[in-house]
Formats: C-alpha cells, structure tokens, sequence
C-alpha cells in the first residue's frame, strides 16, 4: 500500500511516515495542498492522509482539485473538531476525519479500515429497486431518487441509507452502525453516524421521515 502523507508540520509527517513504513507499507510525502495535488497527478496513492489547515491550499480545496482526476480514498486530520469542518469534509467526499492530536496508531486502524472497506466486494441485493412513496432506491445502479429527482449523495451517504433500507424497521445502534458502514468498531465516534444522517436527510428532503430516531439508542428505517 501506497501512502500519501499531507501536512505542513515535519514533525507529524516524520511520526506518520515512521507507523507507516513500521507496517510495511510505502509512503510519500507532501507540505502544503498544492504540492499533494502536484503529486497525485504524477503518481498513484492508495490513500492519502491529508491536513486541513495548510497554506498555499488548504486540505479540502485540495481534496476537491485532486478529484476531479483521481479517486483516491482520503483520511482528513485537522486540530479543529467542530460538526462544520466534519460536515463539509464528509460533503465533500472524504472517507474519515481524524482529530489532533490523535494517537498514530489510531490512524493507521482508519486507514486499515478504510482501504479494506474500499476493497470488500459489494454484497448482493435482494431486490435491485425499492420504492417507498416518492423515494425511489436503485440498489443495484446506487442511484436515490426524490421524487424523480436524482438526489445527490455521497458515497458513504448511499451505504448508510442502503444499509437502513436492508435493516427496514430494525432497530439500529450508533455502533451497528458503524461497524457495518465504516468498518470500524473502537475508532468510530457516534458523531459520525449523526452528522452522516443529518445530511442524507437533508438531501431526502420530505422523505427524511423515514429515518426514524431512537432517542439514546441510534436510528431506524421506518416506512
């Protein structure tokens, strides 16, 4: 596996550098945005961590910029923990977001669980097209659409609302959850199932009714 590490700190590129080649994986290095999109177009990564706060290009103009040329899976780090920052990275399409200071060991589980997600074959539907009133789930082509609306979601929205439709009237913990839609257990943070949900009901516009909360528990597809 091929790392990508993006940070403008020495120190923490230094550390990260040390756990990943410790795994025996490869990893590169890169200071500020510009310089990870510069060499994403010239080699290939497997998955990138990339920081935030950077200057030149801060982490998510780059995220964005890197691609509209490569799909690369993307861990986020950042000092700044608000529900915003985490929003937006997960609208943009990241697959993780870690907090600073974080352990290295913990990043090295996400990025474990990350890449192994991205690998694992897509498990088999029982039906290729669900209809509930105005939603309408194509299971099989991963297209949800409102209302005949093509609705806008990123993809681990898609895995999250699949997921609750798979599990229809089951109820649902935060950690279910996240083991089956992130694939990690112990790292995950609750916060990450809420703040995925809050956008994909946003983006399920009226029919966000059928995710139905379960008050100190998690939640439920319910139609």
């Amino acid at each position: 596996m091929k790392v990508l590490i993006v940070d403008d700190e020495d120190m923490i590129r230094a550390v990260l550098r040390e756990y990943v080649e410790f795994e025996g994986n490869q990893a590169d290095e890169a200071v500020d945005g510009m310089d990870a999109v510069k060499k994403c177009r010239e080699n290939d990564y497997d998955i990138i961590l990339m920081d935030v706060m950077m200057p030149k290009l801060d982490g998510f103009s780059a995220v964005k910029e890197i691609r509209k040329f490569k799909e690369i899976p993307v861990i986020m780090l950042s000092a700044r923990g608000e529900e915003y920052d985490k929003l937006f990275g997960f609208e943009i399409g990241v697959d993780d977001y870690v907090t600073k200071p974080f352990s290295p060991k913990e990043v090295m589980a996400r990025i474990n669980a990350v890449t192994k997600r991205r690998a694992a074959p897509a498990p088999a539907k029982e039906k290729d097209v669900l209809q509930f009133e105005g939603l309408r789930i194509d299971m099989a082509g991963r297209n949800v659409y409102v209302d005949g609306e093509k609705a806008q979601l990123t993809p681990k929205e898609y895995e999250l609302l699949f997921y609750l439709v798979q599990n229809e009237g089951i109820a649902l913990t935060r950690e279910k959850l996240l083991n089956a839609v992130w694939g990690y257990d112990f790292y995950g943070d609750d916060r990450t199932v809420d703040t995925h949900v809050k956008m994909l009901r946003g983006n399920l516009k009226e029919y966000r009714k059928f995710i139905v909360t379960l008050r100190g528990l998690g939640y439920k597809f319910e139609a």
